[in-house]
């Protein structure tokens, strides 16, 4: 477990929060099971685990070509991968992607890759 800097706890913010009950029980036994300090330690933890699992994928506008060369380009990179991955690495829209990993195919570029 990471702890923030001095500089971080200055700054912090408080977020009230309405719970049901069965909520309130579960966090309650983990805490009495030992595995959390306090039910804010919890929440900071639940907070920053979604923090890392959640992620703004922002598209580049470029054009057609352009992100036909990056595609192959990172087929050729990596032998494998799954076109959202591809659409998430190079910050292309998965349509695209899909549309160009397509033609790709059929023009035979991605065979052996």
């Amino acid at each position: 477990m990471t702890y923030p800097d001095h500089k971080e706890i200055k700054q912090s913010k408080t977020v009230g929060t309405k719970l049901t009950q069965r909520e309130y029980e579960e966090i309650s036994n983990l805490i009495e099971a030992g595995i959390f300090l306090s039910a804010s330690d919890f929440v900071r933890e639940a907070i920053r685990d979604k923090l890392k699992a959640t992620k703004i994928i922002k598209i580049r506008d470029i054009d057609y070509e352009t992100a036909k060369k990056e595609v192959l380009g990172y087929y050729r990179s990596y032998d494998e991968a799954y076109i959202s991955e591809v659409s998430k690495d190079l910050q292309l829209d998965l349509e695209l992607v899909c549309q160009i990993t397509e033609e790709l195919e059929k023009e035979g570029r991605l065979k052996g890759i």
